[in-house]
């Protein structure tokens, strides 16, 4: 569906829980996809330019990597800014799917799994309440990239 159904209590508590890991936005997506590409090496394939780092300390130091998992954090935090706000924030969504459904080719099962690393780091750092509060936020955005990926003929 194109609405989406966030009551101000939820926005209000998913944008408090996003702020709390946000404020590393580059540390903390750096180890989101450090964990990603560790625990799900096929996700490397996508990136030529981390192929040949093994180690988990290499990508880390990588400014590529910690370029690319700032991008990601600064995009998830354009959406949570527009939560209240279904069309804003399928201006972001949209296009983003649409990139990397057609351009880059980026299995959408991979959303999941950044989403999914997202919820575990806040709940090592912040706890169970911080992960709930946001799981709803990256139920949607995986939703809506999924079916921007149908749209797209995936």
């Amino acid at each position: 569906s194109s609405t989406m159904s966030f009551s101000e209590a939820e926005v209000q508590s998913a944008r408090g829980a996003w702020e709390k890991i946000y404020v590393d936005a580059e540390d903390n997506g750096t180890t989101v996809l450090v964990r990603m590409f560790t625990e799900h090496p096929d996700t490397k394939s996508y990136f030529t330019h981390f192929k040949g780092m093994d180690s988990a300390e290499e990508m880390k130091q990588s400014d590529q990597v910690r370029g690319h998992g700032k991008k990601v954090f600064t995009a998830i935090n354009d959406m949570v800014q527009h939560l209240d706000n279904s069309e804003s924030f399928l201006g972001i969504v949209n296009p983003l799917g649409k990139k990397h459904a057609t351009q880059l080719k980026i299995d959408p099962k991979n959303f999941r799994i950044i989403c999914d690393i997202i919820l575990q780091l806040m709940e090592e750092k912040f706890g169970g309440d911080c992960k709930a509060s946001f799981e709803k936020v990256t139920n949607e955005i995986c939703t809506h990239l999924n079916n921007i990926y149908k749209e797209a003929g995936w």
